[in-house]
């Protein structure tokens, strides 16, 4: 009885499109997401953590508000509604408190406050936090619409999936981005690991992550850049420290170069690739695309938006409209023997 007691309560105090608004936004946040993928709420990162942290202290206080204002007015709804016996005439009215009109100035002053210094502190603790001697530097700069990742100390480039070692407190090695951008807006959002920070022409933003749990974890341009940014996803591989090692070394290395391909090669060499795209060890050195070295290292195409297979390279270079419309790589209308040849060479670049 006590549920369909609540039940009426919900029903008849808050409208059904605004619970089923929250529903869907629980849903998309805990049971459609199990293992925390894109949710603030399992944060793996102590930026992140620290947002979540200040999130929760907001809502309380903003819940209590609501509490208390909501309870007021159902109180006052249900205790002065009008009855048949009232007296219709205009009630005695009264003008000016002294006491209320302190009390409702006063009290909203300190509540801003309070969540002013909270929100500077935090901001503060996250923007001033040393950086210790092992710290990964790391330079992102966001393209329409792909992401470029520089490793400085390594001395090689990727594209779209960035990777970066474990920290743990007793050794930390957090890693320090320097967020860059080559035309317009971006930003740079990985909701377990930090908050967005902006990729502006022309004006260098930075931003600190200290993942301890091995894993991947997912995000998204924040920021309206074009037709694509939609599909400019991001995917963060944080690795044990070894692994990171390990791969680090491996995309150091130059391109594979195998006979078997040499037909694939010559393709890539003579066509306008080369104009965009670098590939270590051979005449390509463009920078306006992703670097392609180690292309089939990566586990996605065109920054998320298709899984890295032959079949999806192949329909990706063939035309690359049909992943994403408006794309700024160009379709090269090969012949179907070249398409598979060049598929075949770009294939082999683990």
């Amino acid at each position: 009885m006590a549920g369909n007691r609540d039940r009426r309560f919900c029903s008849s105090w808050i409208p059904r499109g605004v619970l089923l608004l929250l529903w869907a936004g629980w849903v998309r946040c805990f049971a459609a997401d199990p293992g925390g993928g894109t949710s603030i709420f399992n944060p793996a990162s102590t930026p992140a953590a620290a947002t979540r942290d200040l999130a929760y202290f907001v809502l309380g206080i903003t819940g209590a508000i609501f509490l208390v204002v909501g309870s007021l007015l159902a109180y006052v709804i249900f205790r002065f509604r009008q009855r048949s016996q009232d007296n219709i005439a205009e009630p005695p009215q009264v003008y000016g408190s002294n006491q209320v009109e302190l009390a409702w100035t006063v009290i909203p002053v300190l509540i801003v406050v309070v969540l002013f210094l909270a929100t500077a502190r935090m901001i503060f603790a996250i923007q001033d936090a040393p950086k210790p001697q092992s710290a990964l530097d790391i330079t992102v700069v966001g393209h329409q619409f792909w992401w470029e990742f520089r490793y400085p100390k390594f001395g090689f480039v990727t594209a779209n999936e960035l990777h970066v070692p474990t920290s743990n407190p007793t050794d930390p090695t957090p890693t320090y981005l320097t967020l860059l951008s080559a035309d317009v807006d971006h930003s740079f959002w990985v909701p377990r690991l930090s908050g967005k920070t902006d990729l502006i022409p022309n004006h260098p933003n930075s931003l600190w992550i200290d993942p301890g749990t091995p894993g991947v974890y997912l995000g998204q341009c924040a920021q309206f850049c074009g037709t694509q940014h939609a599909k400019m996803l991001l995917r963060v591989y944080v690795q044990s420290p070894a692994d990171f090692e390990a791969w680090a070394h491996a995309q150091q290395q130059a391109a594979a170069n195998s006979a078997s391909v040499a037909e694939g090669r010559k393709v890539f060499e003579t066509q306008a690739c080369i104009n965009c795209h670098t590939v270590k060890g051979t005449v390509a050195t463009g920078r306006f695309g992703p670097d392609l070295t180690h292309l089939m290292s990566r586990d996605t195409l065109a920054s998320g938006a298709a899984l890295n297979t032959p079949e999806n390279l192949r329909a990706w270079i063939k035309n690359p409209d049909d992943f994403k419309p408006g794309s700024l790589m160009p379709a090269m209308k090969l012949s179907d023997q070249q398409l598979d040849q060049l598929t075949a060479y770009l294939a082999t670049l683990r």
